[in-house]
């Protein structure tokens, strides 16, 4: 198996501490999210051998798609993991967009579908579906972005939610942007099995992520599909593991107690599944943190979404990943505090174990032809 690393991009802001907030609560750190500075981690993600960065969707951060679309521009090879919310939006504008940004970035989008887990949120953005009523939209509009991605033909559509008469585009996109999609709760497996390319979930111990890749890929296989995986996880990665476990301190002792009651407040009221179990990790306490070998639920103390980080020595680190690709992961979404220096840290310190045992290879390396290299671009100067 050949793994796919992508890492993330912080449109909320970033620092050298955790920054508290996300998914339905506000949230800013000391670096702002300006174009220089995130320019400056996708550069980093490039030239580490990401394949993809992802960008989240939500009134805690700046919106993915406009950010997105002037950072992709100063890349060359670097995807973009771009997060959309259905029923913001209609499905053939989503559609148009995904193929106009496909075309421009020449083929370098990927999306992250969120259905959106905290009701307040959503009805901020004027969507008023409750949570089951919400993951039915979700299928209704893939159903429809997919057609238009593939037919030739006017597509209409009569759903409880989502109704389109005589739609197409002037302009499929080639090729067709692979759906990335997560969600724990019984309603979501079937879309996911259904419409997604790769299934997402968070850090949990490997035995909880196996079993519940388990479940999407039984309902994926009564639909005759075959579906990748993929984990989104932090990363605190060192030379030695005494480092990266005095790194974790670190950021648990910059923590607020202040902010762990706000934040854990805030997403108490949230009906996402998954985070009722990033919840259940740390139980919003400082004590018993490593809840499995090198993996840590500290992050989520103050943070919404993706809780937990994998914490130890560049080796130790590349063996957990190794485990869950034992499991089915392919795809692994990495951040850290800050994302900009813990790009260099894992690009530098845990690719290269993982090149050597042949589980990944650089997707700079693969794309670079004679005319690319700096000795054929003087000899043409």
């Amino acid at each position: 198996m050949s793994l796919s690393f992508h890492w993330f991009l912080p449109t909320y802001g970033d620092s050298r501490g955790l920054v508290a907030g996300g998914h339905g609560t506000f949230m800013s750190g000391d670096r702002p999210a300006t174009l220089r500075y995130l320019n400056q981690i996708s550069a980093a993600a490039e030239d580490n051998g990401f394949e993809a960065v992802l960008t989240p969707t939500g009134t805690w951060c700046e919106d993915a798609w406009l950010t997105t679309a002037m950072l992709v521009e100063t890349t060359e090879t670097l995807k973009y993991l771009v997060a959309l919310r259905p029923g913001l939006i209609s499905p053939t504008l989503a559609a148009q967009m995904g193929a106009t940004f496909q075309r421009h970035s020449r083929g370098r989008l990927l999306l992250n579908v969120v259905t959106g887990g905290e009701q307040h949120e959503q009805q901020a953005y004027g969507d008023f579906l409750d949570k089951e009523q919400r993951y039915t939209r979700t299928g209704e509009f893939l159903h429809v972005v997919r057609e238009l991605w593939n037919s030739t033909d006017p597509v209409s559509f009569e759903g409880k939610h989502i109704q389109v008469r005589g739609a197409q585009l002037a302009n499929r996109p080639d090729p067709i942007p692979p759906v990335f999609f997560g969600g724990s709760s019984a309603p979501a497996g079937p879309v996911a099995a259904q419409y997604a390319d790769t299934y997402l979930t968070w850090g949990e111990p490997v035995l909880a992520v196996s079993r519940k890749l388990d479940w999407i890929r039984g309902l994926a296989v009564d639909r005759g599909r075959v579906l990748d995986y993929g984990l989104r996880i932090h990363v605190i990665t060192r030379d030695t593991a005494e480092q990266a476990w005095a790194e974790a301190d670190r950021l648990l002792e910059g923590i607020d107690p202040a902010d762990i009651e706000r934040v854990q407040a805030s997403l108490a009221r949230s009906e996402s599944e998954g985070q009722r179990r990033m919840s259940e990790l740390h139980g919003g306490s400082t004590d018993r943190l490593e809840i499995a070998p090198n993996l840590w639920a500290g992050v989520g103390l103050v943070r919404g979404g993706a809780g937990t980080a994998l914490v130890g020595s560049h080796e130790e680190v590349a063996e957990r990943l190794i485990e869950y690709s034992k499991v089915g992961v392919s795809h692994f979404i990495l951040s850290g505090y800050p994302h900009l220096e813990e790009a260099y840290w894992f690009g530098e310190g845990v690719l290269p174990i993982l090149e050597r045992k042949g589980l990944w290879r650089n997707p700079i390396s693969k794309s670079v032809t004679p005319s690319a290299t700096p000795f054929a671009a003087s000899s043409s100067s």
